[in-house]
């Protein structure tokens, strides 16, 4: 295969065995422009270095999309056995830059490139031979086996682009450029810019469940809305064109610039462009792996904040109503370019899916009808934020890719950029940034009077989201009193007379026992949860302060509701309680010292629980108490049977959770009086409630035998 020339996969027709040798070269395929992408870092040590004081090392990143596989094929159960627990551990989390993120350096002890090589080796022999070895049938969908290493291929390729950004902005003496990533020696001055009409229409987006392609759950739902007429800029935003912004002191000149991106310019201290270098009197570029003269022809690349700064700038400049466009809007003029679909190329329509260069081009070398680089050379910043089309489901074995972003500071960008490949560079792909981020990202600009509308989802309406918000933060139901409130209480009431330090809540969902727990007198707490649309809601509580949500009422009816920690009393608690993301069954290193761990309702929804329960000794300190609650609603969904603790028949004879409970810890723990029950409600609507008894079991670290 083509490394340059590379197509997503048709996942619908065909014959089963060319789809699976097709899946097969894909997937090497991309394994070598990832490995060819880090041969650019010149020494051993270059993977160490932090490109971002707010991102990890190279070496971080190096890890993960190997590790995302192994993790991601353990959730879908395609494998039951790790490689290496410690790396799927370390590289798991922390890619993206947010407040929950822990770059502390002394947390982490980073392994070698050769050692990251031997283990990213072994991951590529065992996805090769699952491609060879998994029955495949078509149409491959959301439930198939094969859709889990179709995600791990394709979230490989999307670090091609985000890598090779922090490749970017490493030292220059660090990296080297290589024949693969050749950059393109056409340059020269720009044409003038101007605003050409684009016909207002309908625009459709969102994928159906049967798309032929691949993608990621944003893409699916529906969206519908009516365009009017509007003007776009006939090209990207050139070098040229940014320096007449620059060079009018638009750095400097608050007025320009929104709240947010004046804080971030003030932070930065910019007075430029990223990329661009100062060069004597002149100006040079900054590539992935070289510095050259600057070419004013090129597209500049900044991130959202300077682009809607300099529009802020054109407008008042040229007297009319220059912006970003939103995503309708591109979609709009997409469309009206007739622009083919990625797997239907002969040859990319634009300086995009590695094709051409391994940088930017002229912004005049290639058209699309009227307009030029409506696809590729860089992403284009939009105005819209992100947001859930109508529809929206999550997918179960990557609940965490989308639904942080729906927080209105999630900018879309669009066309794809010269790295962009694979779901990348297809029309319905929809990937959105901070405001802040750098991607190889640029812009152009419109003229519309329109508003554009921004779709606000603060209001959380996953449902299962919805009925933890409420289950933790609501109302009482039938006078059975707040679950995790009542687990917290009974732990103060265990930890009395007993060192209050350091308490982790595991599986923590949405915090609530966090909080009481720091407010009930521990100096510390930790919340852990392996699912992304619980910890980000506990996340966004301690941050905030409130959270909203929708509860579904009937049928289509939902109520709205609002809650905070200052009407719960729990307001002072939110600067001793920390939010993670983690696995129970492989904790990373840093995660120890505790004086107390609660586990409410976790053992029955883990993959390993003999593992955990085996282990979770190494974590607390000498007396600590481990707390259990658990309805023991076994289910080999997400339990293999051989993990259950009970719940089954040996030799004709009942065993029960309790019993395995006591068999597993008894190495390390002593079980603290009587087992008893505490009960919860979860609302699922105005009239459908769930009520249950979960088991409450008290064990002491070290204690009697």
């Amino acid at each position: 295969m083509d490394l340059r020339r590379t197509h997503t996969t048709i996942l619908n027709e065909g014959d089963p065995e060319r789809k699976r040798s097709e899946i097969l070269e894909y997937f090497h395929a991309t394994f070598d422009i990832d490995e060819k992408l880090y041969d650019t870092l010149r020494y051993d040590d270059t993977f160490c270095l932090r490109a971002d004081r707010l991102r990890h090392p190279l070496i971080f990143y190096f890890g993960h999309t190997a590790t995302f596989y192994i993790n991601k094929l353990m959730v879908a159960r395609v494998i039951d056995t790790r490689i290496n627990p410690r790396f799927e551990s370390m590289f798991a989390v922390g890619v993206d830059e947010m407040s929950w993120d822990d770059l502390n350096e002394a947390h982490y002890d980073w392994p070698t490139r050769k050692q990251v090589k031997a283990y990213r080796d072994q991951v590529r022999d065992l996805v090769d031979g699952l491609i060879r070895r998994l029955p495949l049938t078509l149409p491959i969908t959301w439930e198939d086996r094969f859709w889990g290493i179709m995600m791990g291929i394709e979230h490989q390729r999307i670090h091609l682009e985000t890598s090779s950004v922090l490749i970017r902005q490493l030292p220059l003496d660090q990296v080297q450029q290589l024949p693969f990533w050749e950059i393109c020696p056409e340059f020269g001055e720009p044409p003038v810019n101007q605003l050409l009409n684009v016909a207002g229409g309908m625009v459709t987006l969102g994928k159906t469940k049967d798309h032929p392609l691949y993608g990621w759950d944003n893409e699916y739902g529906e969206h519908m809305a009516e365009v009017p007429d509007f003007k776009a800029a006939q090209y990207l935003t050139s070098n040229r064109e940014f320096l007449t912004f620059v060079e009018d002191a638009g750095y400097s000149e608050r007025q320009w610039w929104s709240e947010e991106g004046w804080k971030w310019r003030e932070f930065k201290q910019a007075g430029h462009p990223l990329f661009w270098l100062k060069a004597g009197d002149g100006w040079k570029l900054r590539t992935m792996a070289s510095e050259i003269a600057m070419p004013w022809n090129w597209p500049v690349e900044v991130n959202c904040l300077e682009a809607k700064a300099f529009c802020n700038w054109m407008s008042v400049r040229t007297g009319t109503p220059i912006r970003l466009p939103s995503e309708d809007e591109w979609s709009r003029m997409r469309d009206v370019c007739t622009i083919p679909d990625q797997p239907q190329w002969e040859k990319a329509p634009g300086n995009i899916n590695l094709e051409w260069w391994a940088s930017s081009c002229p912004i005049d070398r290639f058209s699309n009808g009227d307009f030029f680089d409506v696809l590729g050379n860089v992403w284009q910043w939009s105005e819209t934020p992100i947001y859930p089309f109508h529809g929206f489901e999550i997918h179960p074995w990557y609940d965490d890719f989308s639904t942080p972003t729906f927080d209105t500071r999630h900018n879309l960008i669009k066309g794809g950029s010269w790295i962009s490949t694979g779901n990348e560079a297809t029309r319905d792909s929809r990937y959105a940034f901070r405001r802040h981020f750098f991607q190889h990202a640029g812009f152009r600009y419109v003229e519309n009077t329109t508003p554009v509308i921004i779709h606000d989802d603060r209001y959380e309406s996953d449902a299962l989201a919805a009925q933890y918000c409420d289950a933790h933060y609501g109302p009482e139901h039938f006078g059975v009193a707040n679950f995790p409130e009542a687990c917290a209480k009974i732990c103060l009431e265990l930890m009395q007379g007993r060192r209050a330090g350091h308490a982790l809540d595991l599986g923590c969902a949405l915090g609530r026992a966090s909080f009481e727990l720091v407010q009930g007198g521990f100096e510390k707490v930790t919340g852990l949860d392996f699912s992304s649309r619980f910890f980000r809601l506990a996340a966004r509580m301690q941050e905030e302060g409130s959270l909203r949500y929708a509860l579904p009422e009937e049928g289509e009816i939902v109520s709205f509701h609002e809650i905070t920690l200052m009407e719960l009393g729990l307001e002072d608690s939110r600067n001793r309680v920390q939010f993670y993301q983690a696995d129970a069954c492989n904790l990373p290193e840093k995660f120890s010292g505790y004086d107390l761990i609660l586990a409410a309702n976790l053992i029955d929804r883990l993959y390993s629980p003999r593992r955990f329960l085996a282990t979770i000794h190494e974590r607390m300190n000498p007396g600590g108490l481990l707390v259990l609650t658990s309805p023991y609603t076994w289910l080999e969904e997400y339990t293999k049977k051989e993990e259950w603790l009970g719940g089954y028949r040996e030799a004709g004879e009942p065993v029960w959770s309790l019993d395995g409970l006591k068999e597993t810890l008894a190495p390390h723990f002593h079980m603290l009086g009587k087992p008893r029950d505490v009960p919860f409600v979860i609302r699922e609507t105005k009239h459908k409630f769930q009520h249950t008894l979960a088991e409450l079991t008290v064990w002491e670290l070290g204690g009697r035998k």
